[in-house]
């Protein structure tokens, strides 16, 4: 294939990967009625509004500075180049006059969207490593935001959305199984030059992990109202100094997808509708309270390398890409890249599972894993987003894996890294319970 076929065929693709990332994300705006877009459903985050011009404003940003292009909105690539994740209990206060009027707002976005697809299909010879890192980084950060602004608008009030049809859920039972899973290697990471990857997933290596038992299936709603019945949520000793201050002085009592209805008992509060507490599908909590869960059970979370050694080890000792093998993510193997906005039942995708018969372990909602979110050796950022991984290497972050229903396919490989603060509430994360 010639340079320029190879490039007019790279350019092809790279828009088409933006087309369908900006779709999950224009989609998502739409179902937000017009006099909620400067409402904040999440008080630890900025108002929806600045969302719609950050997507545009970071991908503008990414290319702008790669190739010395002027700025047509000085102000609005910086006022909308970064979003929040205050970790000392402030919140942000600014009224919605703080943000500019939303015909402003929109016209900004589409001159920047212009110019970016100016940008790739002027092309004219196949892109550096750094610049090729730059697009990826691009589409693969507007994916995430169809997930975490999934979680945002899943908070606001039922009046100011529109609903979408959610597909039938396959039906699945969890049985309470406990799988031992031998002692082995499990590899962690990503080798440079293996594909794309986010600066905290290099480099690969190699973890020696004992032998541990660890949950069939996530925990469930039945299995946690359980412990909030039982006053999981009064018994000081599950909880450390931080998460038991945090928990009283919010008021925490119950999952935040939960609803007490009084007479008609606890209801899963969804994105569209309130139902009946699905008590097969799997519980969404903080990292917070599901520690305080595996506590009264005398267990605790897997670290991220017992994960990787469920998920992607084999009695053989070959580890694969995914649980079920090698084979790239599809319909039959769980319930992650946009299928749907709830959880389903826990193993309602045994095809789906691991090699030691670990049940949904990617989809379904992420993994609290007891690991911060730390470096591995021989991490490097990104020297056009060194901020990225590095500003929450702080200890107040922890690591989660897996994904969610909302969760893109190609953000189920392997090596991929979320993370979050433990007293988080808002994010599709389950967890299961190990002991050693």
């Amino acid at each position: 294939m010639s340079v320029m076929g190879s490039t007019s065929t790279y350019r092809q693709t790279l828009l088409d990967r933006l087309a369908g990332a900006r779709r999950h994300t224009d989609d998502l705006f739409d179902i937000v009625r017009a006099e909620a877009l400067y409402d904040r459903p999440i008080p630890e985050r900025h108002r929806i509004v600045f969302y719609i011009g950050h997507l545009e404003a970071f991908d503008w940003n990414l290319v702008r500075s790669h190739f010395g292009l002027e700025p047509f909105a000085d102000a609005h690539d910086r006022l909308f180049a970064f979003g929040i994740d205050p970790v000392d209990g402030g919140l942000p206060d600014d009224p919605p006059s703080a943000w500019p009027a939303l015909a402003e707002v929109h016209a900004y976005c589409d001159r920047a969207r212009a110019a970016v697809d100016l940008s790739i299909t002027g092309l004219d010879r196949d892109p550096d490593r750094e610049l090729a890192d730059r697009f990826e980084v691009a589409t693969e950060h507007r994916l995430m935001h169809a997930e975490t602004l999934a979680y945002m608008l899943h908070q606001l009030p039922y009046d100011r959305k529109r609903a979408t049809a959610e597909p039938d859920a396959p039906a699945g039972r969890a049985t309470g199984a406990r799988i031992t899973i031998p002692a082995g290697n499990a590899t962690l990471g990503r080798a440079r030059g293996d594909g794309f990857g986010w600066d905290n997933e290099f480099e690969r290596h190699t973890v020696g992990v004992p032998a541990f038992t660890i949950d069939m299936h996530a925990v469930t709603n039945r299995e946690f109202l359980a412990f909030r019945d039982g006053g999981g949520y009064t018994r000081r000793e599950l909880w450390d100094d931080t998460a038991w201050a945090w928990k009283e002085q919010h008021g925490v009592r119950h999952p935040a997808f939960w609803r007490d209805s009084g007479s008609a008992g606890w209801r899963h509060r969804g994105m569209f509708s309130e139902c009946a507490l699905p008590l097969d599908a799997p519980v969404y909590v903080s990292l917070a309270e599901a520690t305080a869960f595996a506590r009264a059970r005398n267990a605790s979370l897997p670290t991220e390398a017992e994960f990787h050694r469920a998920a992607y080890g084999t009695p053989g000792g070959i580890e694969r890409e995914y649980p079920w093998g090698d084979e790239a993510p599809d319909a039959t193997r769980g319930n992650f890249d946009f299928a749907r906005f709830e959880p389903v039942d826990a193993g309602a995708y045994p095809a789906g599972d691991s090699a030691f018969g670990v049940a949904d372990l990617v989809g379904n909602g992420w993994e609290w894993t007891s690991t911060p979110f730390a470096p591995f050796e021989g991490f490097m950022p990104f020297p056009f987003y060194p901020g990225y991984s590095a500003n929450f290497f702080d200890g107040h972050h922890f690591v989660m894996k897996g994904g969610s229903a909302r969760s893109a396919a190609c953000m189920l490989r392997r090596s991929f890294r979320n993370w979050f603060q433990p007293h988080y509430p808002y994010v599709y994360a389950k967890f299961r319970c190990v002991t050693r």
